[in-house]
C-alpha cells in the first residue's frame, strides 16, 4: 500500500442542492459534503460550507435549510448551482420551488427527494461552517418509492468524486445488508 497523506477517500458522495432563504429570496448551492450523524430520533444531518458562501448567512439568519437530492437528469443545473454565486445569479429561477413545514427551507420539486432541517448548531472550523440540522420532514415523489420507502435506484442520484472531479451514477445493487455476511457466522 502506498501512503498518500491525509487524503479523504470517502468519495463518491451524493450531490445535493442545499436551499436557504438569503436576503428574502430562495437560493440553492451544490454541496457534496453532507453527513448522517445518527440513525435514531430525532435524526441529525450535517453540511459543510466554506465561510465565503452566500448561503451561510441565510441559514444563520433563518435557522433552517433544505437538502434536495438531484437526479442524474439535473446534472447541468446542479453543476451550475455550484459554480455561480447567489449574490449575482438567481439560481432558484431554474427550479419549481416549494416549501413544507419550515417556511425558510426552500425545496426543489424537480428533485425526487427533499429534506427540510431546522438548524441545531454550527461548528466553526477555520475555513468552513458545519451546519448541523435536525431533520424535520422528508418529501419524496411516489415514483421513487418501493413499498413506501425511498428506492435509491429509482432516485438515480448524481454522485460527486473529488479526486477525479467528475460526476458518476449509481451502480447496481450487490446484495442485502445485514444478510449477505451471515454465511461467515459460525
Amino acid at each position: 500500500m502506498k501512503k498518500l497523506g491525509p487524503v479523504n477517500a470517502l468519495y463518491p458522495m451524493p450531490c445535493t442542492l442545499v436551499g436557504a432563504i438569503v436576503e428574502g429570496r430562495p437560493n440553492f448551492i451544490t454541496v457534496a459534503h453532507v453527513g448522517i450523524l445518527n440513525s435514531g430520533k430525532p435524526q441529525y444531518l450535517s453540511i459543510g460550507l466554506n465561510k465565503a458562501h452566500y448561503t451561510n448567512a441565510g441559514i444563520k439568519a433563518n435557522g433552517a435549510f433544505s437538502i434536495c437530492l438531484p437526479p442524474e437528469s439535473l446534472i447541468v443545473e446542479t453543476d451550475y448551482c455550484g459554480i455561480v454565486s447567489g449574490k449575482t445569479k438567481d439560481k432558484a429561477s431554474l427550479f419549481d420551488v416549494f416549501y413544507g413545514t419550515l417556511e425558510t427551507a426552500p425545496m426543489i420539486r424537480q428533485c425526487p427527494v427533499c429534506m427540510e432541517c431546522s438548524l441545531d448548531r454550527i461548528l466553526n472550523f477555520e475555513s468552513h461552517d458545519i451546519f448541523i440540522g435536525q431533520l424535520v420532514e422528508t418529501y419524496a415523489e411516489d415514483s421513487v418509492l418501493t413499498e413506501g420507502a425511498i428506492d435509491i435506484s429509482k432516485v438515480k442520484p448524481l454522485l460527486f468524486d473529488m479526486a477525479s472531479r467528475k460526476y458518476f451514477s449509481l451502480g447496481q445493487s450487490l446484495g442485502n445488508c445485514w444478510s449477505i455476511g451471515k454465511g461467515l457466522k459460525r
